[in-house]
């Protein structure tokens, strides 16, 4: 029997109109207003709003239209919870920046892990942000032509303990921050379930590690399934990340995902 740890599930909430799954997307006040309700109902304990659809092959909006589908995003939910923790899905440290003055602390949720914004570190730094690094390569136009690795674990490990180097030096604890695989980003399908397989080598080094599997190509290229049918076999995949010790469900389905954790939990303890 293992020790209970910790587990967060992290709702998806694009405020944007092209992520790959029509149903995550909320663009009106009210609408982001009800879907933070649901989640919150449905179990949720953080919620990540996305401005810019990071999808493999999409291309990054502008600065201007990030920041005002990011601050409606956010004022949209405190008014609805003060209590939710929220975590921002960006990579440039303005937006950061913007939003800390608009609501204080929040999750940083970097899928550059600080590369794709040279004054993103210094900004965490400076305002003793929680952050997740993701592992990827290029950018979300050209990640699938980067999938070349001799050990796929090995490297997405060492590439991710680097990162997280930047911020120990300076005084971060492990606790503030958050490691990621990037299931799905420069990765094959056999790639990223090789890495899923052996994502205990990263969740023991000591970070809280997220997953982001949810209705993921690598499950629909697998299986010939479009990402409407993707909800059960998502579930199996969390909960073989629950098993590999990952502490962080980022997902469309919150409630299915809280299903999951209590079978993970019944089934371990």
């Amino acid at each position: 029997m293992q020790c209970e740890r910790h587990i967060d599930v992290m709702a998806v909430l694009n405020v944007t109109d092209d992520s790959f799954y029509a149903s995550s997307r909320a663009r009106t006040s009210p609408q982001i207003e009800r879907r933070t309700e649901d989640f919150i109902r449905q179990g949720a304990s953080i919620i990540d709003i996305g401005g810019c659809s990071t999808r493999p092959g999409s291309q990054p909006v502008s600065f201007s239209q990030e920041w005002e589908r990011v601050r409606e995003g956010i004022l949209a939910v405190r008014r609805v919870s003060n209590d939710i923790t929220i975590s921002i899905d960006t990579f440039r440290s303005e937006i950061v920046k913007r939003s800390y003055d608009l609501i204080g602390g929040f999750i940083v949720n970097d899928i550059s892990a600080m590369e794709a914004d040279e004054n993103m570190a210094q900004t965490v730094l400076s305002r003793a942000l929680k952050i997740v690094l993701m592992h990827m390569r290029g950018t979300a136009s050209t990640m699938q032509s980067m999938c070349h690795y001799q050990d796929v674990t090995k490297e997405v490990k060492h590439y991710l303990l680097s990162r997280a180097a930047i911020l120990e030096k300076e005084g971060y604890s492990l606790s503030d921050i958050i490691l990621d695989p990037g299931f799905g980003f420069a990765k094959t399908t056999e790639q990223n379930y090789e890495l899923l397989s052996h994502l205990s080598s990263i969740s023991s080094l000591g970070y809280r590690v997220l997953v982001g599997l949810s209705r993921k190509s690598m499950i629909r290229s697998l299986l010939g399934i479009d990402v409407e049918q993707a909800l059960a076999p998502t579930q199996v995949l969390l909960l073989k990340s629950l098993e590999e010790g990952a502490s962080i469900l980022r997902v469309h389905d919150v409630a299915s995902a809280v299903m999951t954790i209590k079978i993970y939990r019944q089934l371990n303890y």
